[in-house]
């Protein structure tokens, strides 16, 4: 599917983009573009890959024309770039609107002027009942592709929802682990707190399945284990040899939630289970309203949620024998 192919990926620089190139590059690709407004981490990426299939593109995709001109000649476009921090987002929530709603539009309105091929948006849980300014940005990003979707354009949207994928931005793991390389006590919000355990080779791979097999307005979700933060922090402290360091219970903060939701009540009535994933159909109906008022679903009723309370859980040594294999763990393993 990808060999000679033209790619662009949004937030090119960000953990996903840094994860996917090389796999894009053995694949056979004609090209592959980064989009981002990060130069200096464009300029790192020019020099770890030094291929001429390697495009890199200046821009913001709040911009519509900087997003343009890096769409027009793509076959396909994996649609990562956002804001993810929930307090950055909290202070400051018209800028998540402009990156995380806006951006989106600009990219598939970009797209489908330019009849790409096919589109995959990436979403996170905090899209789910959310609760602050990010995940309100992310539900309204999902709608947004979801709309464009039903526009029986040539160009096939399909998105991908996970939760903190491990060690990247916004996980709980790296400032975990510099608290305890420091030496200073581990801060955990609350120890019941719930959390998916998913590697970044998850998530890549999740974003290829969802490339491959997906029709235009599915969501994919996969189905990974989960822990609870007490658990986690004590998992690391004995991967660093440091089984007595100090936590510290501070109370759960601003906009955080106590376990994640990766499948509505709703979307759990029309997800189809596939062996390692779920796939959640799109809501066909249309602009007749009267369908949306006069037609109920009793199942709904009696669906359950898939979150990270009611999934299938890691005990210690489970999660000890599936951290110790990740690559980040191993470095700082053998760093320290």
């Amino acid at each position: 599917m990808f060999k000679n192919k033209v790619l662009l990926i949004t937030g090119g620089t960000g953990s996903f983009g840094n994860a996917v190139i090389p796999r894009f590059l053995d694949y056979g690709v004609s090209e592959v573009r980064v989009f981002s407004r990060d130069e200096k981490k464009q300029d790192n990426l020019r020099k770890k890959y030094s291929s001429k299939k390697i495009k890199f593109y200046i821009g913001d995709v709040r911009d519509y024309c900087s997003v343009l001109n890096s769409v027009r000649g793509c076959h396909f476009i994996f649609h990562a770039a956002a804001l993810k921090q929930v307090p950055s987002c909290e202070f400051h929530p018209m800028e998540a609107v402009k990156t995380n709603i806006l951006g989106t539009e600009n990219v598939l309105e970009a797209a489908i002027d330019c009849a790409v091929n096919r589109v995959v948006v990436l979403s996170t849980e905090k899209a789910v009942y959310p609760i602050n300014a990010m995940g309100i940005s992310k539900a309204m990003m999902e709608k947004i592709a979801l709309a464009k979707s039903r526009l029986k354009s040539k160009t096939i949207i399909s998105i991908t929802r996970y939760g903190n994928v491990m060690a990247t931005r916004g996980s709980v793991i790296p400032l975990f682990i510099e608290q305890i390389l420091n030496k200073k006590p581990i801060t955990i919000t609350d120890p019941s707190m719930t959390r998916f355990m998913m590697s970044l080779e998850d998530a890549v791979n999740l974003v290829l399945y969802a490339f491959k097999h997906g029709k235009t307005g599915e969501i994919y979700v996969q189905k990974s284990p989960a822990t609870d933060i007490k658990t986690l922090a004590n998992v690391l402290k004995n991967l660093l040899n440091a089984p007595h360091h100090s936590i510290n219970v501070i109370g759960t903060r601003h906009g955080e939630k106590l376990f994640e939701v990766l499948l509505s009540r709703e979307e759990k009535v029309r997800a189809k289970d596939i062996k390692k994933y779920y796939r959640i159909s799109p809501d066909q109906r249309d602009l007749n309203y009267e369908k949306f008022i006069d037609t109920g679903e009793e199942k709904i009723s009696d669906s359950i949620e898939y979150n990270s309370h009611n999934a299938t859980h890691l005990n210690f040594k489970n999660l000890y024998n599936l951290l110790k294999k990740q690559d980040f763990i191993k470095s700082i393993i053998r760093g320290k």
